[in-house]
């Protein structure tokens, strides 16, 4: 059976808009009936407008039958593709809530860069997506938002920060989204939504603000179109201090597999510190590994290199950062904080000068043994998260403040060396829900993480079928039935009725 027109990836629905075959407002339609299905269940979405998504697909239509479709310097259209974008990447004239109804809404006075390379190519975006709390959980959990959830599991979590852009992704809510990262924040929901996802390079998506270790990346359901968000957003931007140079790297080489014959891969089961990997994790990263193995590669094991001093000292430099910030609100704005994020960051407020120092430093020491550890491995496969979702009403996988870090380990070293890191999907456990394989490469070698990603994509045989929508009279037992196409078209008027406080 042909897939549904949403269902299409971007290259073939430009393909289709080319030869006619169908129009962006077809698309767009289809779309719409299909997130009108699945978003009350899933409440993935903020600031979405579906008149404004029409208007979008009727303009790309005109530009198509005029053969004039938006395009970049090196050829790429996305004139017409559905993409969303996470709501802390701004878009003008919307307000940036980053997920807290502790914050004041004002609409956003200009696009961030990747909003801006979007449009410039004539992508009709759908929507922005959910996020926790300033983006300091690894859950769809939410003083502002509806609670997110997962489409393989209405009763678990999607993962965090970039929640709404993995449930929207899994859901087959169009091809492209873009979340961001800088502790797991695209991997781990990637992970737990059996998505392919790249964080980047520190940089080669710029972004807006920039900061140690945060990147935008792109959350999709296969390498190609990964591949094509790569093409569409990395270019320089003067706004982004962080942002490399323009270079000419040709991004849609990712659809043909890399050949692994020689190529050394290292293979990490222990991070050093957190969560043991499960058994069922463990088996399926092993196998996947032995996939990789008998098509030419060579598989080393490789001990784990980051320490819980290292993370320590991360924690106590985060929950100053985020004490500062949540203590300079208002009483009545700081009391609308997640009780949970309010928990942790009041260890902040007892740290020293020298525990701060000490704290900040080890961002440089998780660095340097990052680095060091990959230098003998083109490229490193470890588990994305040691353990599967949780239940959606959970903060994180252990769902204790005083121990919040202990699922990133295999993710959070990446971000601070500034290194390539992929997820993709390598497996299911008992309760059919996927399992993550993280794919790290050396500093700047996307490209080659993206190839070797898409080796395993064509190794790795059939995958389960992507969720569909639950029955009209499905009883979900959340809010997630709240009429969130209605309650969410207008984020004035959103705050203050969902999540939890």
């Amino acid at each position: 059976m042909s897939p549904a027109l949403h269902e299409l990836g971007a290259l073939a629905l430009v393909e289709g808009y080319r030869r006619r075959d169908f129009s962006p407002l077809e698309v767009a339609r289809s779309l719409l009936d299909h997130v009108a299905r699945w978003e009350p269940q899933l409440c993935a979405l903020y600031a979405f407008e579906p008149e404004a998504v029409l208007a979008q697909a009727r303009a790309s239509e005109a530009r198509w039958l005029r053969g004039e479709p938006l395009r970049n310097a090196q050829g790429l259209s996305l004139d017409g593709v559905p993409a969303t974008l996470k709501e802390n990447i701004a878009t003008q004239g919307t307000p940036v809530p980053l997920g807290t109804a502790a914050t004041e809404l004002r609409p956003a006075t200009e696009d961030a860069p990747p909003a801006a390379r979007l449009r410039e190519l004539g992508a009709v975006l759908l929507a922005k997506t959910t996020m926790p709390d300033y983006g300091m959980l690894s859950s769809g959990l939410s003083s502002f938002h509806a609670l997110s959830r997962n489409p393989w599991g209405l009763s678990k979590n999607p993962g965090g920060s970039s929640a709404g852009a993995a449930a929207a992704a899994a859901a087959g809510y169009g091809p492209l989204h873009l979340g961001t990262d800088i502790g797991g924040s695209v991997r781990l929901p990637a992970a737990w939504c059996g998505l392919f996802t790249l964080k980047p390079s520190l940089g080669r998506i710029p972004i807006k603000p920039p900061y140690a270790g945060r990147v935008a990346g792109p959350m999709t359901r296969t390498v190609e179109d990964a591949a094509v968000m790569m093409a569409a957003l990395a270019q320089p931007d003067w706004r982004d201090t962080t942002s490399l140079p323009a270079q000419d790297i040709p991004w849609l080489q990712a659809r043909e597999a890399q050949d692994l014959r020689g190529l050394r891969l290292g293979l990490m089961l222990d991070a050093g510190w957190g969560l043991a990997v499960t058994p069922e994790i463990r088996a399926a990263v092993e196998a996947a590994a032995g996939v990789l193995e008998r098509a030419g590669a060579s598989v080393a094991l490789m001990p784990g290199f980051s320490t819980r001093a290292m993370i320590d000292g991360l924690d106590r430099f985060w929950r100053m950062r985020s004490w500062l910030d949540i203590s300079a609100l208002p009483a009545e704005r700081q009391a609308q904080v997640l009780p949970y994020i309010r928990a942790w960051v009041a260890g902040g407020a007892q740290l020293s000068a020298s525990e701060l120092f000490h704290g900040y430093s080890q961002m440089a020491a998780l660095r340097e043994a990052a680095v060091a550890a990959c230098q003998p491995y083109d490229y490193v496969l470890s588990p994305t998260s040691p353990v599967g979702s949780f239940p959606a009403e959970w903060a994180s996988p252990i769902n204790d403040p005083l121990r919040p870090f202990e699922h990133i380990a295999f993710t959070l070293p990446f971000n601070m060396s500034e290194q390539p890191a992929a997820s993709i999907n390598c497996g299911y456990d008992a309760d059919g829900l996927p399992i993550g394989l993280q794919i790290a490469g050396r500093r700047f070698d996307d490209l080659g993480v993206l190839r070797l990603a898409r080796a395993y994509e064509q190794l790795r045989g059939p995958q389960r079928p992507w969720p569909v929508p639950p029955e009209a009279d499905a009883d979900p037992a959340s809010e997630a039935q709240t009429p969130t196409l209605i309650r969410r078209s207008n984020p004035l008027a959103n705050r203050g009725r969902a999540g939890y406080r």
